[in-house]
């Protein structure tokens, strides 16, 4: 498929008067559900290189790279209040407790633009892959030595899929600069961590216990700005 659509956007970028490309970046809210319940939201930035093909009436065709961290979060909702040694009252509230797997997207898709004044709108669909380059679990392994709560690096599925929807907005700052703010859904079709059952584990106090399934897909939601540039092409005789 990806073989496919390069071929598809090279031979739009040899009939187009040019190219686009660009840099943009924003806030991504990563939400992930495990064992059938959900998690709090993981708001982390996000940044994007992309390349397009310039804009014509059937739309256009991009390419883009991005850096994104996706995952889920503990937020405690409650506090304690407790008197220490010295009579003094005492408010507690647990720290945030996050998942977070570094992700590096590819994304390939179509882009179909419409015209209003000199402002552009436009949505947007395209497959996109994933590679885990790192995640924050090797915080977590001494807890899980005695009881295995938390995520661990054995069980995280590296190559992800899935697709990115959205739409935005063009607005020129001149003849071959535009702003864009965009947002987007990018829901995975694959599952980042793939946990099976595992039964009779001992922890460190020497305690039995058994570990459900534990299954885990992103969901992501993006809120976007950036540049993009025109490289137009001129063809002399």
């Amino acid at each position: 498929m990806l073989t496919l659509f390069a071929v598809g956007f090279q031979a739009k970028l040899l009939q187009a008067q040019g190219y686009a490309f660009g840099l943009k970046g924003g806030l991504t809210a990563a939400f992930q559900t495990w064992d059938n319940y959900g998690r709090d939201a993981l708001y982390k930035p996000h940044g994007i290189l992309f390349i397009e093909s310039a804009d014509d009436d059937a739309g256009s065709l991009f390419a883009q790279i991005g850096y994104h961290i996706k995952g889920a979060a503990n937020r405690p909702k409650g506090r304690t209040i407790y008197r220490d040694l010295q009579g003094n009252l005492i408010e507690y509230k647990p720290s945030v407790i996050e998942y977070q797997f570094h992700n590096l997207s590819l994304t390939a898709g179509f882009k179909k633009k419409y015209g209003f004044g000199s402002n552009f709108a436009y949505y947007l669909l395209g497959l996109r892959g994933d590679y885990t380059l790192k995640t924050n679990f090797d915080q977590y392994k001494e807890i899980n030595k005695y009881y295995f709560f938390y995520p661990d690096d054995v069980y995280v599925k590296k190559w992800n899929y899935g697709v990115t929807v959205g739409g935005g907005f063009e607005f020129p700052f001149s003849e071959l600069v535009r702003g864009i703010v965009e947002f987007t859904v990018n829901p995975d079709f694959s599952k980042q961590y793939r946990q099976p059952p595992i039964t009779n584990i001992i922890n460190g106090l020497g305690q039995v216990y058994n570990v459900p399934e534990r299954q885990i897909s992103n969901v992501t939601i993006e809120l976007t700005v950036g540049m993009r540039f025109m490289n137009k092409i001129e063809y002399i005789d």
